[in-house]
């Protein structure tokens, strides 16, 4: 079965178990559980759709579409979404050489600005986790 033959049910719930090993079940059931009606339909369609449907391909693995994401989110600029993929990244087996690496090639595509607040974030973040030798 492909992901486009899946119930919107199993989606979800696949895009469920998913998040939770990418971003931590901790972090996936806050903020699932925080949220009020309104805030619902964005947790469902995330799950759903971006972790179940996307994420949930069996054609990249969970290491490159880490990968992309940080470099996406650099060219965006979205330092809070990088600092939460940054933790995803390595539980999927990305290095901070290779989150270094991929920042440095954002940074030449997508601005030194944006690639100055991806480095922050990312140095926060493994900072903490003492990803560092």
């Amino acid at each position: 079965m492909t992901t486009s033959d899946k119930t919107v049910e199993a989606l979800f719930e696949e895009g469920l178990a998913l998040r939770r090993r990418v971003l931590g079940a901790d972090y996936v059931d806050r903020s699932i559980g925080g949220a009020n009606d309104f805030m619902m339909a964005f947790q469902e369609i995330t799950t759903t759709w971006c972790w179940g449907y996307a994420w949930g391909r069996d054609t990249l693995d969970l290491k490159t579409r880490s990968m992309l994401n940080l470099a996406m989110l650099t060219a965006l600029n979205r330092p809070a979404e990088i600092r939460l993929h940054v933790r995803g990244a390595i539980n999927n087996g990305v290095t901070p050489e290779e989150i270094r690496e991929v920042l440095l090639h954002a940074t030449v595509y997508c601005g030194i600005p944006a690639g100055l607040d991806a480095f922050k974030a990312a140095n926060e973040v493994l900072t903490e986790m003492k990803a560092f030798d």
